[in-house]
């Protein structure tokens, strides 16, 4: 289940609003007892990635469940993406723990438990069945939600830098696929966007200079701009060689674009960028990497607005 983009805040007693976190969304399964399993939103298997949170479930919750969180690490009180990349793309749990980030796994629904499905159940429901499924202790956590105050807590979550919140009618049952029965309220704009091709690197920087990314809006690829703030040195290397491996002759964006130095890849990598604004020729104003997406498929990626 996927929110929606809003600008329209509100209060509401038939809304619960909980914290927006800025990590990987996860889908947890266990069957018959056996080990769970981690499921990314484009269907990849993520367990090697994140092994401690593998053992918590198994050991806090129940013979079968499927329950719906999120991955977070955190910087200082933050969560943060650019903290989670070092591990997003391990396939070796031994070298997952060695990088030494601390990862937690924040469920805030539940879809069934024991066999039996719980997804018609109002959120309510769902929420106190899954208070009850797991001890939430180590790298498992609740996410907690606040009933009713949504403008209240939108000011209190901006003041402490989070993400946003996300608002949820309590009376609703789960749905796959986008919805309005889920909010986004955003503290600050971001959003993922897909790479098309990048810049020539200038001065003493290694790798390239500038992402150049877009989204999809009936199945073209629109061009949204050039991010070139925001890479280690290591995010430089790790990009220059999928982009190699990406190449090919000519633009994969339906507009032109009109940047020195260019060079066209498949449009297969997605980005996770900060920004401050859309200009009103539809490009990103201070835009910032914050991280490589491995959990999205491109042809999903298309413009949030409200």
């Amino acid at each position: 289940m996927l929110a929606t983009l809003t600008d329209r805040y509100f209060s509401d007693p038939a809304w619960v609003f909980e914290r927006k976190l800025d990590g990987v969304r996860t889908i947890a399964v266990r069957t018959d007892g056996g080990e769970p399993q981690l499921w990314s939103r484009n269907h990849r298997l993520m367990n090697a990635a994140y092994p401690e949170i593998v053992e918590a479930l198994a050991e806090q919750g129940g013979e079968s469940f499927v329950a719906d969180g999120e991955i977070v690490a955190f910087d200082g009180r933050q969560t943060s993406f650019a903290k989670l990349q070092p591990r997003i793309h391990l396939t070796d749990p031994v070298r997952a723990r060695a990088t030494g980030i601390q990862v937690f796994y924040y469920l805030f629904d539940l879809l069934s438990f024991g066999g039996t499905d719980a997804t018609s159940l109002p959120l309510r429901g769902r929420r106190k069945l899954l208070e009850r499924a797991f001890d939430f202790r180590g790298a498992l956590r609740l996410s907690r939600y606040r009933n009713a105050e949504g403008e209240r807590f939108l000011r209190e979550a901006c003041e402490k830098g989070w993400e946003g919140l996300i608002a949820k009618r309590a009376d609703a049952p789960y749905t796959s696929g986008r919805s309005r029965h889920w909010l986004k309220f955003k503290c600050v704009k971001d959003q993922e966007f897909v790479v098309g091709g990048y810049t020539d690197p200038s001065g003493s920087r290694a790798g390239f200079g500038a992402l150049l990314v877009g989204y999809y809006d009936d199945g073209a690829l629109r061009y949204a701009g050039k991010v070139g703030a925001g890479y280690t040195d290591a995010a430089l290397r790790t990009l220059k060689g999928r982009l190699d491996d990406l190449a090919v002759s000519s633009s994969p964006f339906a507009d032109r674009v009109r940047e020195p130095g260019s060079h066209w890849v498949e449009p297969e990598l997605v980005v996770q960028v900060r920004f401050s604004e859309w200009t009103g020729d539809g490009r990103l104003r201070h835009p910032r990497f914050t991280g490589l997406r491995t959990d999205k498929p491109a042809a999903e990626v298309v413009r949030e607005t409200p």
